[in-house]
């Protein structure tokens, strides 16, 4: 596992922002997918796989009462992608996981938990791009053609139109930007991974294949001050969580004494 464990603000900065200059586009631009956690040791389950340990029984029940119970308005238009892509973003298991396209928002989540600020927390990085160079022919034909670097739900569904369709096509791994469902899902930078099997976690692929990712250790004494310069730029649950829940939520945590 490359694990890497930074000592200062500074280091952080270098260590998450490294390789974004694009030769090619004469820019920074990353292709990694960030995904922050308040503990270190945490894996990239699912919320299906850690439902259920047979998820595969229980996803498609899960999928077909939400979509009942769920208003045909609430998905651009109808789609097993934008099904499943609104279900996780509101909570349902699913075998999609939580990704963002911006590093100082998974270093919010990695620091959003007081209760965990006296233990180390990790950013996952995933180089999306390489990912999908793995991809079955079908599918890197559909980025390579659309000059993409990442799936929408659109795209998806233009090649593959179910779950049970994606399956047959091997055991790989992809990720897809999900509709701008809300003002919630668009400030998070939100992108999701997707892997082809439902009981296939994502640190097991990735295990034989270290040159796609890297872990970014960021230890307990560190985080009060990541968590301070977070919020003097503005990267708080008031802006990641839009609305007044939100707001409660950032000023519960601001307000709190540092020996709380």
């Amino acid at each position: 596992m490359l694990e890497i464990r930074v000592e200062s603000w500074a280091e952080l900065h270098e260590r998450l922002f490294e390789d974004s200059w694009q030769e090619r586009l004469g820019r920074h631009r990353s292709n990694f997918a960030y995904r922050g956690r308040a503990l270190a040791t945490e894996g990239l389950e699912t919320s299906l796989q850690r439902l259920s340990a047979d998820p595969g029984s229980l996803e498609a029940p899960l999928i077909r009462s939400f979509r009942k119970y769920a208003r045909k308005s609430d998905v651009p238009y109808d789609s097993a992608w934008n099904w499943l892509a609104l279900a996780q973003h509101h909570g349902l298991p699913t075998r999609l996981l939580d990704w963002t396209f911006s590093p100082y928002v998974a270093l919010h989540f990695a620091t959003a938990h007081a209760a965990r600020f006296d233990e180390d927390g990790a950013v996952w990085c995933v180089d999306f791009a390489r990912v999908h160079e793995l991809l079955p022919e079908r599918l890197r034909a559909v980025l390579e053609r659309e000059g993409a670097d990442v799936f929408t739900t659109e795209l998806l569904e233009d090649e593959v139109e179910s779950i049970h369709a994606l399956e047959e096509l091997g055991e790989f791994a992809l990720f897809v930007e999900p509709p701008s469902f809300d003002a919630r899902i668009v400030n998070q930078y939100a992108l999701f991974s997707l892997l082809s099997k439902s009981d296939l976690s994502l640190d097991s692929w990735l295990a034989s294949r270290t040159e796609l990712w890297h872990r970014i250790v960021i230890p307990a004494e560190l985080k009060w001050e990541v968590r301070d310069k977070l919020d003097l730029t503005n990267v708080t649950e008031r802006v990641l969580f839009p609305g007044l829940d939100g707001l409660s939520r950032w000023l519960k945590r601001y307000y709190l004494p540092r020996d709380g």
